[in-house]
């Protein structure tokens, strides 16, 4: 089918976030470095331009999944950025994505149009290209206040975690200390966290108990207006 449109129009494109929690409880993004011009050699988020036959969803998985290997993840739209000057080559609009990972579950690689793929501390980023800076502000901001209401946070920790694992992950990505008595009572009530007959291993402390997070009871209760709050 030809595309004949008279008039000049903006291309799109997609830019994905994706964050991801480590060992040390430091919350990271996925940054790859460019191969080719413009930024050149930059730090920038995994995106690119989407295809005229496939939707945007596809065109974020696909291009998460070329420039760093990451697929089958939690990936939500986030906002479209449509500065005129955002991109110096011509008019671009991008609509962002933002993805959660458990790091220790996804090993990432360069490919396609990214000569290098790393993680990076979100307090101790390198410059980015385009807008990157801004759309990764958007996301962190956008993660803070979503993990309050619909336990996304999930996504970024093992299948089996601990109740203090869980609970520094939610410190860490709202950037201050909770009561744990208080954490601990408000979980437990919404009777989302399956107790398992196992406990750590290999640790020096004393082992703790393991958790597991239980979608399917989730779901439905989100049916019927379940409404979770931390």
């Amino acid at each position: 089918m030809p595309y004949t449109y008279p008039y000049p129009r903006p291309n799109l494109t997609v830019d994905c976030v994706v964050f991801g929690l480590d060992e040390q409880h430091t919350l990271k993004v996925m940054l790859i470095r460019r191969n080719l011009p413009p930024f050149q050699e930059q730090w920038a988020l995994p995106g690119g331009f989407v295809r005229v036959d496939e939707s945007l969803d596809a065109a974020a998985r696909r291009e998460l999944q070329e420039e760093t290997g990451i697929q089958e993840v939690f990936l939500e739209q986030l906002y479209t950025f449509g500065a005129v000057d955002r991109d110096p080559r011509e008019r671009v609009v991008s609509v962002a994505y933002y993805a959660l990972v458990n790091l220790s579950e996804y090993a990432i690689q360069a490919a396609t149009d990214a000569s290098d793929a790393a993680w990076f501390p979100i307090t101790r980023l390198p410059p980015l290209a385009f807008d990157h800076d801004r759309i990764l502000q958007t996301a962190i901001v956008r993660l803070k206040g979503k993990v309050r209401y619909e336990p996304i946070g999930f996504e970024l920790l093992p299948q089996k975690f601990t109740l203090s694992q869980l609970q520094k992950l939610y410190e860490t990505i709202l950037g201050q200390p909770l009561d744990k008595r208080n954490f601990r009572k408000k979980f437990f009530k919404t009777d989302l966290l399956i107790e398992l007959d196992e406990t750590q291993t290999g640790v020096a402390h004393r082992a703790a108990r393991l958790y597991q997070f239980d979608e399917q009871k989730y779901l439905q209760l989100k049916q019927k207006g379940f409404n979770f709050e931390i």
